[in-house]
């Protein structure tokens, strides 16, 4: 929905507003419509505004309610803001606005840091509290809205992304090691607080972080994921019943609370096209669909054109669809790249790119299907995991996710960020948190609360968002994963995974759409190298800036480049392509 920033003095000095203005200047992309900035002493907020509900200019931010002294911004929507706005007027609250900004405005008021515990949606907002002099920061459950930090002497600031933080200037640059051990074994996932940069963090999901003027801060979890059975068992049918219902309820207010028209991003896969489906079934009218596609490779198919015709063929819907050539694809990279807020493995972070700048240009909110793989269990991964019956839960899940063990780890990173296995402890950690009655269990609870957090979550966020294009994830609705967390995952893992979603997807959409193999956003060119992408990879590697840089050790990056299509990790991403894609990265954002 839009962009944030803020710098809070610590040390009683103004705010520098020259430095909320760079900020802002690189969160244009993320708020088109609207830029406006508010300061109060050593307080300062800078805002931009996609404008999606109150279209007017009563809903412009930062948002400022004198009357209460208090001021917000705000990114995400809230999807039950008229229920808790009419819970808030019978309490004697009057509104100026008709949006979901100033609802949490009151919430913080009559609530305090209690009001994040009533916000059903996706969230990341700062609200100054004049009269205590105090900073109130908060996520929502699944990180679907991003907020970044950074603290330098007695100045703390925040940021939708990173390269604003960075533009304001005083950040530390220096690599993680940590948050470097993370990225290389986790497919790019740095889980909260870390960042691949020393001097920027991330807030949590599902915490709040509330800062004095003084200095002394409170962080604390709001939310937590239970994955237990109910007391009372309940029935296969019973538990699809509860799901589907759920579900349908998500797509629905996905859908309704807009104030300007809702789109599908359609992969072709099941999950986007039952969305679609669901859509259609509430009785959306022309409803609006997009699919990408790029150029084949021998091995694979770079589009999924086939199944998403068939879902288009059945609903009616207006459809645009884009052929995307490699020849773009590799003029585009650096752009991409430019973008990522994080360095980003993934190979449809690039594509969700190119699709959302021919998005933007239709439509300003769609509906996506990420979630759903790691809610209902969909990936290749999770029943070899589950046959795994030695070892112990890391050793278990390692051999089937890990990109890189730590051996290979320490052939491939140079001397300088060489250390411990931190990823390993971290994982087996979060393995062992309570309330999760098996292991498999554990494991889902783990992707969806930590490492869908910052794969595709935020891949879809930053991608979309930098052409000013909100994305909706119903399948990470909090409801219909707390739902679904309590299910078993026998269930969810029947007929290859996910199959309360095949369940419902009968008779709504072709067999051939809910039968076929597991698709995942093709682009060919990034997992299987060669030619000028080949090229632009052994350039970047061997450059000067990369060799002075240290990171990879020659002798890996070598064995690499001899056979760059032979080496791939165990979830089938392109080992010479991660190491690229980070030299590309900090060359954009830090060099």
């Amino acid at each position: 929905m839009c962009g944030i920033c803020g710098e809070l003095r610590l040390d009683g000095a103004p705010a520098d507003l020259d430095a909320i203005g760079h900020m802002m200047a690189e969160l244009t992309r993320r708020g088109p419509d609207h830029g406006g900035s508010y300061s109060d002493g050593a307080l300062a907020f800078g805002h931009r505004r996609l404008a999606i509900i109150d279209l007017s200019v009563r809903s412009n931010q930062p948002l400022v309610d004198a009357e209460l002294g208090l001021a917000l911004v705000f990114n995400g929507t809230i999807y039950n803001y008229r229920a808790l706005r009419r819970e808030l007027e019978a309490k004697g609250y009057r509104f100026f606005s008709e949006g979901d900004s100033e609802v949490i405005l009151k919430a913080w008021h009559a609530w305090g840091t209690g009001c994040v515990e009533r916000l059903h949606g996706m969230f990341a907002f700062a609200v100054w509290d004049a009269g205590r002099r105090s900073l109130f920061l908060a996520r929502d459950r699944f990180g679907i809205k991003p907020l970044y930090w950074s603290e330098s002497g007695r100045v703390l600031r925040f940021a939708s992304n990173p390269q604003a933080l960075l533009a304001a200037g005083g950040v530390d640059t220096r690599i993680d090691p940590v948050a470097l051990h993370n990225l290389f074994t986790l497919h790019a996932v740095v889980p909260a607080p870390r960042t691949i940069l020393q001097g920027v963090r991330k807030l949590a999901p599902g915490h709040w972080l509330l800062i004095k003027a003084d200095g002394r801060r409170t962080e604390q979890a709001y939310w937590r994921l239970a994955a237990r059975r109910p007391e009372s068992p309940l029935s296969e049918g019973e538990w699809l019943e509860s799901i589907h219902a759920a579900l349908r309820h998500a797509v629905k207010i996905r859908s309704e609370v807009a104030d300007v028209p809702v789109g599908v991003l359609l992969s072709g896969g099941l999950d986007s096209s039952l969305l679609v489906a669901l859509l259609a079934a509430a009785g959306v009218a022309d409803l609006r669909t997009f699919s990408v596609g790029f150029e084949d490779t021998p091995e694979e198919a770079g589009s999924e054109f086939e199944y998403s015709d068939l879902v288009v063929e059945r609903y009616g819907t207006r459809h645009h669809k884009f052929l995307v050539p490699n020849d773009q694809v590799l003029t585009r990279l650096p752009e991409a790249i430019g973008a990522m807020a994080e360095p980003m493995f993934g190979q449809d972070a690039v594509a969700f790119y190119l699709l959302a700048e021919q998005v933007s240009r239709e439509i300003k909110v769609v509906q996506s299907g990420q979630g759903a793989d790691e809610v209902f269990g969909g990936y290749f991964w999770y029943p070899r995991m589950m046959a795994e019956t030695t070892g112990s839960p890391l050793e278990r899940f390692a051999k089937h996710y890990f990109d890189r063990d730590h051996d290979e780890y320490l052939r491939m990173i140079g001397a300088s960020c060489a250390g411990e296995d931190h990823t390993s402890a971290l994982i087996a950690e979060r393995l062992a948190e309570p309330d999760a009655d098996t292991f498999m269990d554990a494991v889902l609870r783990l992707d969806v609360t930590t490492l869908i957090v910052d794969d595709p979550v935020k891949r879809v966020d930053n991608m979309t968002m930098a052409w000013g294009l909100e994305a909706r994830v119903p399948f990470l609705d909090h409801q219909l994963v707390e739902l679904a967390a309590r299910c078993p995952p026998e269930l969810k893992l029947r007929e290859g995974g996910k199959y309360p979603l095949k369940a419902l997807a009968r008779g709504l959409l072709p067999d051939a759409v809910i039968d076929r193999p597991k698709g995942y956003f093709p682009m060919p060119a990034l997992k299987y190298v060669r030619g000028p992408f080949l090229e632009m990879m052994r350039d970047v590697l061997t450059s000067r800036a990369s060799r002075e840089r240290g990171l990879y050790r020659p002798s890996y990056l070598d064995q690499l480049l001899a056979a760059p299509d032979m080496h791939h990790t165990r979830i089938q991403g392109n080992k010479l392509w991660h190491l690229a894609l980070l030299e590309l990265w900090l060359q954009r954002h830090v060099d």
